[in-house]
């Protein structure tokens, strides 16, 4: 399928409602967009998180020698691997999150007219947002695991400071 663009999608939209559309229909497509942006706002809190999560991560690496989060990478080199490693799973968070809120709701609408072309819009809009929901909870999952890695190096960091 080619990415066709949103003119293409407010021309066969505005073909589909060619007579003033049903309360019903305004009522479906009302629903679906709040749902849309629900997704929307929810994933770009979730991104803002991973970049606050990000920069709290590479504290130990960035810390002024002498923090008790600190680490000298040429006598700590493998804690501050694993500090760095941590990142990864918030990395992979937010590009999941990016994924989410740049998804569209393409869809083909050639030779299709009335309900079928409704039909066909409303099937692309479930679609994506079932996408999203896929990766918003998938982006989650991910932001755990690199919360819980970042405090076990911190916990490390600390006791070997300690010992």
């Amino acid at each position: 399928m080619t990415r066709s663009s949103f003119r293409t999608r407010l021309r066969a939209f505005r073909h589909m409602r060619g007579e003033p559309p049903s309360p019903g229909f305004i009522a479906d497509l009302e629903f679906l967009e709040n749902r849309d942006l629900d997704l929307s706002v929810r994933s770009g809190s979730m991104l803002a998180f991973n970049a606050l999560l990000i920069t709290i991560g590479t504290h130990p690496v960035s810390a002024s020698p002498g923090a008790p989060l600190s680490l000298a990478a040429e006598t700590q080199p493998w804690l501050t691997l694993a500090s760095l490693g941590a990142l990864a799973p918030l990395v992979v968070s937010s590009w999941l999150l990016l994924q989410a809120m740049l998804l569209g709701e393409d869809f083909e609408s050639e030779g299709l007219e009335g309900d079928a072309l409704r039909q066909r819009m409303f099937a692309a809009f479930v679609r994506s947002i079932d996408a999203q929901s896929r990766r918003l909870s998938l982006a989650i999952r991910w932001t755990i695991l690199g919360a819980a890695l970042t405090l076990l190096v911190w916990a490390a960091i600390l006791t070997d400071k300690i010992g």
